[in-house]
C-alpha cells in the first residue's frame, strides 16, 4: 500500500506541474485599441473658470481699477477713448471657442493654436464665421486643436483682464488641456493636449493679452510661436524681450498694413540691437529662430486682415508652415 501510494503520487505530481506551468503562462488580456480619430470635426463653445474676464484687479503699473465707472450698481471700465463698457455686457462672458478639426489624433504630435481676437468681436460673429479661423485650421490638415477666449464682447476695448495677472495664462492653458480631452471625448487624450506646444495668435487688439501672456504668464516653455496678425499696438519691449530669450525654441512672425507699420519699425529696431536677425518676407518654414516681418499693403486691409493678408486665407499659410505635425488628412485642393 504505501508503494503505491508512492507511484501515484510520482504520476500526480507532474500532471499538477503541468497544470501550474499552464496557468502561469496563460497570456494578459489585451486592452482594446483606442478608438479612430472622429470623421468630423468638434466644436464647442464653454465656460471656463481660468477666463480672462470677469476680471477685478487694477490696471497694470497703475492704481487705477480697472472697473472705474459705477450707475447704481452696476460696475464699468472706461476705455482709453473714454467709452465706458460696463461689466455685465462687456466683461463677464466666461466662454472660450473649442475646435478639433476632422481627423485629430491626440496620439500624434498635437499643436494647441490660442487665437486672441481684436476689438469689436464675439466669438460666434466673428472668429467662427467672418474670419473662418477654425475652417482655416482645418485646410492646413495638420494636428491642430484650437482654443480661443472671449475677450471684451463686441467693444472697442483691448483689456486683457485676468490675463494681466502673473501665472494666470498658465492655468488657463491648464484649463484648455481637460476641456479639450472632454470635447475629444477619451480621458487618454488628455496628455496630448498638456505636453502639446501652443502657438498665439494675436489680431488688432488682442496684441495686448498675448504681450502680457508672454511677460508673465507662465507658460513661455510651451510657446512655440506668435504670430502677428496687424497686431502690434504697442509693448514691443514685451515681445523683443520674450524673442530674444527664446528663439532658440520659437519663432515670430509679424505680417502688418500701413496702420502698425511704426511699431513694427520698432520692433525690428529692438531686435536689431540684440543682434537677432530677421526677414522681411514670408518665410518658407516656421522653424525655431525665424523671426520675420511682411508688409502687406494699406489701412484698407485691416479690417480682413485675417483671410486676406498677403494671400487668401493667410493663417491657413502660415500654420501650415510649421514642422513637426504630420497631416492628419489631405489639405484642401492637394
Amino acid at each position: 500500500m504505501k508503494r503505491r501510494a508512492l507511484l501515484a503520487g510520482a504520476i500526480l505530481m507532474p500532471t499538477a506541474a503541468r497544470a501550474q506551468s499552464k496557468h502561469q503562462s496563460k497570456p494578459a488580456a489585451k486592452k482594446p485599441p483606442p478608438p479612430p480619430p472622429p470623421r468630423e470635426a468638434k466644436t464647442q463653445l464653454v465656460d471656463f473658470n481660468a477666463s480672462p474676464f470677469p476680471y477685478r484687479g487694477f490696471i497694470p503699473n497703475t492704481t487705477r481699477p480697472f472697473l472705474d465707472a459705477r450707475d447704481g450698481k452696476r460696475r464699468g471700465h472706461t476705455s482709453l477713448r473714454g467709452d465706458v463698457y460696463w461689466e455685465d455686457a462687456t466683461y463677464s462672458d466666461r466662454r472660450s471657442l473649442l475646435y478639433l478639426p476632422p481627423g485629430f489624433d491626440p496620439a500624434r504630435p498635437v499643436l494647441i493654436v490660442l487665437y486672441l481676437h481684436g476689438q469689436g468681436a464675439t466669438l460666434e460673429r466673428d472668429v467662427m464665421v467672418r474670419q473662418a479661423v477654425p475652417r482655416q485650421v482645418a485646410d492646413t490638415g495638420l494636428n491642430i486643436a484650437l482654443v480661443a477666449p472671449q475677450l471684451a464682447l463686441d467693444a472697442g476695448d483691448s483689456s486683457a483682464g485676468n490675463f494681466w495677472r502673473g501665472g494666470h495664462f498658465a492655468k488657463y492653458l491648464d484649463e484648455a488641456a481637460e476641456r479639450l480631452m472632454r470635447l475629444y471625448g477619451q480621458r487618454s487624450a488628455g496628455r496630448g493636449f498638456n505636453l502639446a506646444s501652443v502657438v498665439i495668435v494675436a489680431y488688432s487688439g488682442g496684441y495686448l493679452s498675448a504681450a502680457y501672456a508672454l511677460e508673465r504668464g507662465g507658460a513661455n516653455h510651451r510657446i512655440k510661436g506668435v504670430i502677428l496678425m496687424d497686431a502690434l499696438y504697442g509693448d514691443e519691449d514685451k515681445f523683443a524681450t520674450w524673442f530674444a530669450a527664446r528663439r532658440r525654441q520659437a519663432f515670430l512672425l509679424s505680417a502688418y498694413t500701413d496702420s502698425t507699420k511704426e511699431e513694427n519699425a520698432t520692433l525690428q529696431g529692438l531686435l536689431a540691437k540684440r543682434r537677432i536677425p530677421f526677414t522681411r518676407s514670408v518665410p518658407r518654414t516656421l522653424s525655431p529662430g525665424t523671426a520675420a516681418f511682411v508688409a502687406t499693403g494699406g489701412l484698407d486691409m485691416h479690417g480682413d486682415f485675417v483671410t486676406r493678408a498677403w494671400q487668401p486665407d493667410p493663417l491657413e499659410k502660415a500654420l501650415s508652415t510649421i514642422p513637426g505635425y504630420a497631416p492628419v488628412h489631405a489639405k484642401k485642393g492637394a
